[in-house]
């Protein structure tokens, strides 16, 4: 490679768009979306990239797979698919805090090696609430470290994160400019930085068992986590104990009986759900009979729920094999509901608005007044101000709520959740992978495959999926990817790679490189994102591998491995959705993130370099 490389005018105005976007994202002044669009105008205006290229990265393999993985992840999320991994944790864990908190960062991990980590950790968050409920764990305890291993197990596969997705792309695009003779590299495989992801997961899982979690623990036990819903319908309206079924026996009082009696007898737990014969009710009609055989969906601490069962001779099974898809968080819950001054529920009991015969909804408390009222709620007359305590369907109390007569203020999932097409999915989400591992179909290709399963089997609408999409990352990732294809055309990457060795010691071996130029990209990130360290160092990587007599496509993966190398600040998507709900300071997180990514950059060098000698000796 020509060290000596002219510094050209094309090469000043590449190095000045990307000084120019380095400034925008560190001071924020304009959107990053925008920052990239006015880079892209401004690479076809100057003629750096040709006007029949410019608008290539919009439909290019990243980008495409970008969108793919988060539309497949809108499917798994609408199943409920998370809530039941929560429920199976829980289970699992039998209350011991760090196999808890490992089995509950290793599964996140291999969750994300398919999707968007951002994705991932926005599925993750109701789950680690959930835990923290039922668990000596705190949230700051579990984000943490959830978040730690959703980035590492991005590294599993070339679709876990946006900087690897990148990387084939940019990777196909140096070809055109390698030195003649020079072998084309080619772009890696689905699995191909599997090995380097293990090795990652095994390490965040280690440091979070033998000194993160501990400092976390330190850190934040005198801090107040926030409010959790559990705990806050627990304390505020003696709303607890978990869901259990309850078979009616022929010797049990309750045969013949409506449902208003039973609920009305002194020792009853709070019933939410009935069915009898193939009729299956979440909040039941009052006049509802129940008959041999029915089964009733109870609410209850365990202990309440048993003494019940056996005065009044019912089956108890703690196992929801009747509700398990109606009870599913993801589809039904608690929520609370303000009464306006303009409803026409005032003056009104429940028993007359027919909530739960119109609505499908369980009124279970009202707070009227800081006074909270659990008794014959149904025969209350509501008024203005009161705060009303529901269970139902949320699709239901979506419904309802835009008739105005109350102001839902619970945070519930709005779109229409199916845990019926469970299977379904994770049976295309299954063949996804199969092809993938057998066929040598682009990565892109083999993603959209499944999308299509997806939306031909209704587990997700079309609507649903164009909803799913951040166009926010896909304009920047477009917009961003050309001013990478500019680095190597107009020589910009060759140069700066070119001088950087002039600059060194003779001799200087090539880890020693791979470190620098590893933290160089994290420090990168640090300032203009992953997506956007990636596709300004990848360029340099390879030429400076080139003048170095490495490997070009050793250099290129550490880079983009690299770019997701920051635990440390919230410029990371993943640990920005973490600082706020755990309450984290800056202090904690680089206290507790900082050793983590510097013990990632060992691992990634270290890793890649042994998977590509074991590579080249078998």
């Amino acid at each position: 490679m020509d060290s000596a490389l002219t510094l050209t005018n094309d090469m000043k105005l590449v190095l000045g768009l990307v000084g120019f976007t380095m400034a925008m994202f560190l001071f924020e002044r304009i959107r990053a979306d925008v920052v990239a669009m006015i880079v892209l105008v401004a690479l076809g205006i100057t003629g750096l990239i040709a006007p029949e290229e410019i608008f290539g990265g919009f439909s290019g393999n990243a980008v495409m797979s970008i969108i793919a993985t988060t539309i497949l992840g809108a499917g798994l999320d609408r199943t409920g698919a998370l809530n039941r991994l929560a429920f199976w944790l829980l289970r699992r864990g039998h209350g011991i805090e760090q196999r808890l908190l490992l089995m509950t960062t290793g599964i996140a991990g291999l969750n994300s090696s398919f999707m968007q980590n951002p994705s991932v950790m926005a599925l993750y968050m109701p789950v680690a609430s959930r835990l923290a409920s039922r668990s000596g764990l705190t949230l700051p305890r579990l984000l943490l470290p959830i978040a730690s291993a959703i980035v590492m197990g991005g590294a599993l596969t070339m679709v876990g994160n946006s900087p690897l997705i990148l990387l084939n792309d940019l990777l196909i695009s140096a070809n055109n400019n390698l030195p003649s003779g020079m072998a084309t590299l080619e772009p890696l495989r689905m699995f191909a930085p599997l090995p380097v992801g293990v090795a990652l997961l095994i390490a965040s899982l280690l440091y979070f068992r033998y000194y993160g979690s501990k400092a976390l623990k330190q850190e934040t036990e005198t801090s107040t986590a926030p409010a959790r819903t559990e705990s806050y319908f627990a304390n505020t309206y003696g709303i607890e104990g978990e869901v259990y079924e309850l078979t009616v026996t022929a010797d049990s009082p309750l045969v013949g009986m409506s449902m208003g009696d039973a609920e009305s007898l002194h020792d009853a737990p709070l019933i939410l759900a009935l069915q009898t014969g193939n009729d299956t009710r979440l909040a039941p009609p009052a006049d509802m009979r129940i008959w041999v055989g029915s089964v009733l969906g109870v609410m209850g601490k365990r202990p309440d729920v048993q003494d019940f069962a056996q005065n009044r001779f019912l089956k108890l099974s703690s196992r929801l094999r009747r509700f398990g898809d109606l009870f599913n968080p993801s589809r039904a819950g608690i929520s609370e509901a303000v009464v306006p001054p303009t409803s026409g529920f005032i003056g009104k009991t429940a028993a007359e608005l027919r909530l739960r015969q119109q609505s499908g909804i369980s009124l279970l408390a009202i707070n009227r007044d800081k006074k909270v009222m659990r008794e014959d709620v149904r025969k209350v007359s509501l008024r203005a101000g009161d705060m009303l305590v529901f269970h139902s369907i949320w699709q239901d109390l979506a419904q309802a709520a835009k008739g105005r007569d109350f102001v839902v203020v619970t945070d519930y999932p709005k779109g229409e959740q199916r845990p019926h097409k469970f299977k379904v999915a994770m049976g295309i989400f299954a063949a996804t992978i199969v092809i993938a591992l057998t066929s040598r179909l682009p990565v892109a290709l083999t993603l959209w495959t499944g999308v299509a399963g997806m939306l031909v089997t209704g587990v997700l609408r079309m609507d649903e999926a164009y909803a799913s999409i951040s166009w926010k990352t896909v304009f920047m990732m477009a917009g961003l990817i050309p001013l990478g294809w500019a680095m190597d055309s107009s020589g910009a990457a060759a140069w700066v790679a070119g001088h950087t060795v002039e600059q060194l010691p003779e001799g200087i071996p090539v880890w020693v490189l791979q470190i620098a130029l590893a933290l160089l990209t994290t420090g990168f990130s640090l300032v203009i994102s992953h997506v956007g360290a990636t596709i300004v160092t990848v360029p340099i990587a390879i030429n400076l591998a080139l003048a170095a007599g490495g490997n070009p496509t050793a250099f290129a993966l550490i880079v983009a491995l690299s770019a997701s190398n920051n635990l440390m600040t919230a410029s990371n998507p993943v640990i920005s959705m973490v600082v706020g709900p755990a309450n984290y300071t800056s202090k904690q997180l680089w206290r507790v993130g900082g050793p983590m990514s510097l013990i990632y950059t060992l691992v990634v060098v270290a890793s890649v370099n042994l998977m590509f000698w074991l590579e080249a000796r078998f």
